[in-house]
């Protein structure tokens, strides 16, 4: 991993003379994930400064990096899912989750496709980003069930990299693909169907409202003893997302980092981040997350959740008021 500026993502904070520098918060990212996005507007706009802290990124090569990096205490703050955070508080390391996006993922099909509803892929190629026991594949598996069809047994999966899925779903090699947010928003820009949202798949399966499966992830110990700096990030990322949702002049530094490949694009990549920021109560948030917790650790079992048959006490952060 590499600690680096990310200029311009991370300003210098300019300190008067004597004064003692504002905690400081070491956040584990992807170079051009979302949380990068973030930061950047944090930077430009002065955030970290006015909420008290300074941050630190840690470029890191994938998502597994950036749980062992929190693990190994090298970072403070990761992006995760509260499934990994629940699993975790279950083994004995009490991990919080504070959302960041309730953006996962889309069953997209190709722009000339008959298929309405998800019985129409029985005996087809379905393309799942990651492996069995994505969160975003079970919940699908869970609402196929509802609708009648077990996709696992009645459909042909085939797991893999998003890049690579969405290619075949470009090469007409597969009749549907379930791919993360972004993936799916660029397919949609070049006039590919959105079949099926996992926002929708989890309203129909219980949620209230569309859940933050994606947060920032911290040692709740550490937080309880840096209660000011946790709390001044927290509010310098919902500042950040705010100037996001209303501000769209801000997009236009995030086009490096986006990687839009046309403007529809990065339109597309732009309106649906949008829509990914939370903005129900953590209470609401948690209830939700309960109830999808009990769908997907039926189906993925141990291997997935461990000992951790319910969503564990405390997973959510609740911030100071």
């Amino acid at each position: 991993m590499r600690r680096r500026d990310l200029a311009p993502l991370l300003a210098a904070l300019a300190l008067p003379a004597g004064a003692a520098e504002p905690p400081l918060i070491r956040i584990g990212v992807l170079k051009f994930g979302t949380v990068a996005w973030e930061l950047q507007v944090i930077a430009r706009h002065g955030l970290a400064a006015a909420n008290g802290i300074r941050i630190e990124a840690v470029e890191l090569a994938g998502n597994e990096a950036t749980r062992v990096a929190l693990q190994a205490r090298s970072v403070d703050v990761i992006v995760g899912d509260w499934l990994f955070v629940s699993r975790q508080r279950a083994e004995g390391q009490p991990l919080a989750f504070a959302p960041f996006s309730t953006a996962v993922a889309a069953l997209m099909v190709p722009p000339k496709s008959s298929a309405s509803s998800l019985r129409d892929l029985k005996g087809r190629r379905v393309g799942v980003s990651g492996g069995p026991l994505d969160k975003a594949w079970l919940l699908l598996v869970a609402e196929g069930r509802r609708q009648g069809i077990d996709l696992v047994a009645e459909a042909e999966p085939v797991f893999g990299a998003p890049p690579l899925l969405a290619e075949k779903l470009r090469r007409q090699e597969m009749e549907a693909a379930l791919l993360y947010w972004n993936f799916a928003a660029a397919l949609e820009a070049e006039g590919h169907r959105e079949l099926l949202p996992i926002d929708a798949v989890e309203r129909a399966l219980g949620a209230a409202g569309p859940v933050a499966m994606i947060g920032h992830v911290f040692d709740e110990r550490w937080a309880q003893g840096n209660r000011a700096a946790i709390d001044g990030f927290l509010r310098a990322s919902g500042a950040a997302k705010a100037i996001l949702a209303e501000k769209d002049a801000e997009w236009e530094a995030l086009r490096p980092l986006m990687r839009a490949e046309s403007e529809a694009a990065f339109l597309r990549l732009r309106d649906r981040f949008r829509s990914g920021i939370p903005r129900r109560p953590v209470q609401a948030e948690e209830a939700d997350a309960a109830r999808l917790y009990a769908v997907v650790a039926e189906l993925g079992g141990p291997r997935l959740v461990g000992r951790a048959t319910t969503l564990s006490p405390g997973t959510f952060w609740r911030a100071s008021e």
